[in-house]
């Protein structure tokens, strides 16, 4: 357990968070909360992390040099990853010389920043069920998988990448080379490689936050605990709205809390997983999983008595956690709108006018159209109310060019 202290000073644990947009700022304000000093990383200036973090650096963090000096220079106690864009073979080395604690660890940060790693590990290790996939390495080799067994409609993703970057649904053969080459262009990190997936039909997709966390009635052994799963919307390939608790049968929860136990439990360590499932009646597949709090999850501000980056910064220090319900609620996501930089917002006060919600503006230096620079916050007594004022909120949100 790392023990809260007096930041900027020789008592407190230093955490660096390696990525630092609208889901590492909420987490470097709840570890600030506890008394915790924060290095905020990112690739660009003035991210949403670095404008409250203690320290900040720009840096390529897929370049194993600069990554291991900073680290070398910071010395941070534990290293928290936020993005898949690292160079995850230097958190390796620093683990295992003892430089730092990286959570959950290595082995699970390697596993999950590439869709490759985490699919093997669900589909063929522990034999989650999963749709059909197939990996590819060039144009020709995504045809042979698509036409040897994957069929069309189909999805093809960039092996790294996150909220949707990348992401193509291929409908017929004359949609491949224009999928395969936005892989290559959109992903995080361009790997040459891409995972095609059969197109499920499915009722909906939840993401279950999983937390694997300090355990003090059972003298600290890590334990697993579930946040009500929750329902999300998707276009592009990102999350435009999301809500919990999502409605589902009693068989389909129990599966998904098992297979989310299964996966988090093999990958170990400790903190919050979101676990992406697909349902259909009581039939659950596997699909991702990220060792971080979850963009779907940021609804958990709203409606949890410990939000996902509350639970996440407490089982990184090993310090008891509280995954309670407390309300429904939604979000609904406010996009940028323009091509822009240091844009403002009008309509801020209408939006928060709107009974029973709230606001989140990250602070994103640069905007463009569909890029997510806050998201509103509603609660109730059910989720269809709740979802209604998500969205009526978020709309009267407008970013202008000033």
């Amino acid at each position: 357990m790392y023990r809260p202290g007096t930041p900027l000073s020789a008592t407190s644990p230093r955490i660096m968070l390696l990525g630092s947009g609208e889901l590492g700022k909420e987490v470097i304000i709840a570890l600030q909360r506890l008394g915790i000093e924060v290095i905020a990383v990112d690739r660009y200036a003035h991210a949403p992390g670095h404008q409250v973090a203690h320290r900040a650096h720009v840096i390529d963090m897929t370049d194993a040099k600069a990554l291991r000096e900073l680290i070398e220079r910071e010395r941070p106690h534990v290293i928290v990853p936020e993005i898949e864009a690292i160079a995850t073979a230097v958190l390796t080395q620093i683990e295992a010389e003892g430089w730092a604690e990286i959570i959950p660890n290595a082995r699970a940060v390697n596993l999950t920043m590439n869709r490759e790693g985490i699919r093997r590990l669900a589909a063929e290790e522990l034999g989650l069920k999963t749709s059909r996939y197939a990996f590819a390495g060039s144009l020709d080799e995504l045809r042979q998988a698509i036409d040897a067994g994957i069929g069309y409609p189909c999805i093809v993703k960039p092996v790294m990448s996150s909220s949707g970057k990348g992401q193509s649904v291929v409908e017929s053969p004359a949609d491949v080379s224009a999928a395969w080459e936005y892989a290559a262009r959109a992903g995080r990190v361009d790997h040459g490689r891409v995972i095609v997936e059969e197109k499920l039909e499915f009722d909906f997709e939840i993401t279950l936050l999983t937390v694997r966390a300090r355990n003090r009635d059972r003298h600290d052994a890590i334990d697993t605990w579930f946040c009500e799963p929750i329902g999300h919307l998707q276009r592009r390939g990102d999350y435009v709205e999301s809500w919990q608790p999502q409605p589902m049968s009693a068989l389909a929860l129990k599966r998904s809390r098992e297979i989310a136990a299964e996966v988090t439990g093999a990958l170990g360590g400790r903190g919050v997983f979101g676990v992406e499932l697909f349902i259909r009646g009581d039939d659950v597949w596997f699909s991702e999983v990220s060792p971080r709090p979850h963009d779907t999850g940021m609804v958990t501000m709203a409606t949890q008595r410990q939000s996902e980056f509350e639970l996440h910064a407490r089982a990184v220090l090993g310090l008891p956690v509280d995954v309670s319900l407390l309300t429904p609620g939604a979000s609904a996501v406010i996009y940028g709108g323009i091509d822009a930089v240091s844009i403002a917002f009008e309509g801020v006060d209408a939006a928060l006018a709107v009974p029973g919600t709230d606001v989140r503006l990250f602070g994103k230096p640069q905007s463009y159209p569909y890029r997510r620079m806050g998201v509103a916050l509603a609660w109730g007594d059910n989720l269809a109310d709740a979802r209604e004022r998500a969205r009526l909120s978020a709309s009267l949100v407008k970013p202008v060019n000033v």
